[in-house]
C-alpha cells in the first residue's frame, strides 16, 4: 500500500477538534456527588440519551470492524446492527428498560443483586470490568493507533496508544458521565455528518459497482446467507445474534448507563428507539461503503484498514480533516464511555459495598482513581489485539462465549419467578465453565460449527442449569420480585395509557415504525 500524505490543514482541523472536545467535556462535567458523577443527575432528555447511546455504541467494532468485514464478506455483517441491534433495542426499550429505571440502580450488576443476591452481582460486575478493559477499551485504543499509523507509518504503536489514552482520560476522569455524554453529543453529530460526506464520496466513485452487484443479486448484497456460510449463516442471525445483541445493548453497563441517566422511563425508551434509528442508518454509512471499497481498493490484506483507507483516499483537503475527526470521535466517545462505566462498576459494586461509610465525595474520588488504573491496563493490553486478525473477529468471538450465560440469567430472572439466587449463581458459574470448555475444545465438541450457532446452545444449557438448580432451594421472597420481574398486565396497562396520548408522543408507534423499517431493509436486501 502506498504511503498516504495528509495536508497541514487537515492536521490542524483534527487538533482543534480534539482540543474542543476536551474543553467541552471539562466545561460540562459534574462531580459534586456520586449521583452527578456516575449518572449525570438522572436528568437527560431522550434526544441526548439517543445521541450519547449511538456515539458510545459506534465503536471501533462498528466503523473499522464492520466496514472491513463488509469488504470481505458483503452486507451480511449488517445483521449485527439489525437482528442483533435495532430489533433487540425495541425489545429492550419495551420490556427491560422500565425494570432497570424503576429499580433505581446505578449498575446493571446491581439489578442482579436486587433480583437474586450479592454473589451474582459481584460475579457479573467482575466479568464486565474484565470485558470493558480487555475487549472494549483496548480495542478502541488499538483502532486509534491503526489510523494514526496509516498516516504516519513510522509512528510508534505504543506511544500512539499512550497519547490517545491520556487525551480521552483528560476530560472523562474529572467530569464523569456528564462530561462523557456532553462530549458524545458533539461527537455523534460530527460522526453522522462526516460519515454522510464519506458515503457520498464513496457512492460517487463506486456506486455503479454496488448497483450492478445488487441487480445481479450478488451474494455480497444479500443479508440472508445459506446455513453453511462462513460469515453469517441465516439460522445464526435468528437464534444467535439476538443473544449477543441483548448482552451488548441490555446488559452492557457502558451503554445502559446512558439510559439510566434519563429523566423518566418514557424519555429513556424514546432515547433507545432514537439510537435504534441512527443505528439503522449505518447500513448506508458503514456497510454499503465497505462493499464499494472492494472496487475502489482491491486487494487490501488487512480488513481493519478498509475504513481508514476510504477516509484518507476519497476526500479533498479540509474534508479529510473533518472525516478524521469523525473517525476519532467514534473511538474517543467509546473509550470515554468505557472509562466511566468501568469506574462506576468498581466503585459502586465493590468499593461502596466494602466501605459502607463512604460518602459521595469519597466515591467520586475512588471513581477517578479507578479510571486512571483502567486506562493504564487497557493501554498495556491494546498492542496485543493485532494477533487476532481483525477487530470484529476479536470482539465477536470473545462475546459469543461470554454473553450466553449472562443473558440466560437475566432473562430467566425477568420472566421466571421460580428462579432464585442459588440457581442464578450456579447458572452463571456453570455457564462460564461450559463456555471455557467449549472455547478450548471447540473443534472436538462442535467441529466446523459457526460460533453464532454455538451461542444458543450455550444459552440453553445455562438456562436449564439455572432453572434446575433453583428447584433445589425455596422460591425467592416476594420483595425480590416487585420491581425486577416483567408483568404482562403492567405492559398492557402501559400500552392502553400510551394510546390515550397524542400519536406523536406514543413510543409504541415509534417502536412499530422501527420494526417495519427493519422489515423493509430485509425485503430489499434479501
Amino acid at each position: 500500500m502506498e504511503n498516504i500524505t495528509i495536508d497541514i490543514i487537515d492536521i490542524v482541523i483534527v487538533i482543534l477538534y480534539m482540543a474542543f472536545i476536551v474543553w467541552w467535556g471539562l466545561r460540562n462535567g459534574k462531580s459534586k456527588d456520586s449521583q452527578s458523577y456516575f449518572l449525570a443527575d438522572r436528568g437527560m432528555s431522550w434526544w441526548i440519551v439517543g445521541l450519547s447511546l449511538f456515539a458510545a455504541s459506534i465503536s471501533s467494532t462498528t466503523l473499522i470492524g464492520q466496514s472491513g468485514d463488509a469488504y470481505h464478506t458483503g452486507l451480511a455483517v449488517f445483521n449485527y446492527n439489525l437482528a442483533g441491534g435495532v430489533l433487540v433495542m425495541v425489545f429492550f426499550a419495551i420490556v427491560l428498560l422500565p425494570l432497570y429505571i424503576r429499580s433505581g440502580i446505578f449498575t446493571i450488576p446491581e439489578f442482579l443483586e436486587k433480583r437474586f443476591d450479592s454473589r451474582s452481582r459481584y460475579y457479573f460486575s467482575a466479568l464486565c470490568v474484565i470485558g470493558n478493559i480487555f475487549l472494549d477499551a483496548a480495542g478502541a485504543l488499538y483502532a486509534a493507533a491503526l489510523i494514526i499509523k496509516l498516516v504516519y507509518p513510522e509512528a510508534d504503536l505504543h506511544l500512539i496508544i499512550i497519547i490517545f489514552a491520556l487525551l480521552c482520560a483528560s476530560y472523562t476522569i474529572p467530569g464523569g458521565l456528564s462530561s462523557a455524554i456532553n462530549a458524545e453529543i458533539i461527537q455523534a453529530v460530527i460522526l453522522l455528518i462526516g460519515s454522510a460526506i464519506l458515503s457520498i464520496a464513496c457512492y460517487n466513485r463506486g456506486g455503479e459497482y454496488f448497483v450492478q452487484l445488487f441487480n445481479n443479486k450478488d451474494e455480497l448484497t444479500s443479508l440472508i446467507r445459506p446455513n453453511n456460510d462462513t460469515a453469517t449463516p441465516w439460522l445464526g442471525l435468528i437464534i444467535g445474534m439476538p443473544i449477543t445483541g441483548l448482552y451488548f445493548w441490555a446488559n452492557n453497563q457502558t451503554l445502559v448507563q446512558r439510559v439510566l441517566s434519563s429523566k423518566t422511563v418514557d424519555e429513556g425508551r424514546k432515547g433507545v428507539l432514537f439510537a435504534g434509528l441512527l443505528t439503522l442508518c449505518t447500513l448506508f454509512i458503514v456497510a454499503i461503503p465497505g462493499v464499494i471499497a472492494r472496487y475502489l481498493f482491491p486487494g487490501l490484506e488487512k480488513p481493519d484498514m478498509v475504513y481508514p483507507n476510504m477516509v484518507l483516499n476519497l476526500l479533498p483537503v479540509g474534508l479529510l480533516g473533518i472525516l478524521l475527526a469523525a473517525l476519532l470521535s467514534a473511538l474517543t466517545s467509546t473509550l470515554s464511555a468505557i472509562l466511566n462505566s468501568t469506574s462506576t462498576l468498581i466503585t459502586m459494586d465493590f468499593y461502596a459495598k466494602m466501605n459502607k461509610k463512604a460518602d459521595s465525595k469519597n466515591l467520586v474520588a475512588v471513581g477517578k482513581i479507578v479510571s486512571c488504573i483502567v486506562i493504564v491496563i487497557a493501554a498495556l493490553w491494546a498492542p496485543q489485539i493485532g494477533r487476532f486478525g481483525s477487530l470484529l473477529k476479536y470482539y465477536q468471538e470473545m462475546l459469543s462465549y461470554l454473553a450466553p450465560p449472562i443473558v440466560a440469567t437475566f432473562l430467566m430472572g425477568v420472566f421466571c419467578k421460580r428462579v432464585n439466587a442459588n440457581g442464578a449463581f450456579i447458572g452463571l458459574l456453570g455457564g462460564l465453565v461450559i463456555a471455557i470448555l467449549t472455547y478450548s475444545f471447540k473443534d472436538m465438541i462442535f467441529p466446523g460449527l459457526h460460533f453464532l450457532l454455538i451461542v444458543p446452545i450455550l444459552f440453553a444449557v445455562s438456562a436449564v442449569v439455572t432453572y434446575t438448580a433453583s428447584l433445589f432451594s425455596p422460591p425467592p421472597e416476594a420483595d425480590k420480585l416487585e420491581t425486577t420481574v416483567f408483568s404482562f398486565k403492567a405492559l398492557r396497562e402501559e400500552i392502553a395509557a400510551a394510546y390515550r396520548q397524542p400519536a406523536h408522543t406514543n413510543y409504541f408507534n415509534y417502536a412499530a415504525l422501527l420494526v417495519m423499517a427493519c422489515g423493509v431493509v430485509y425485503a430489499v436486501f434479501w
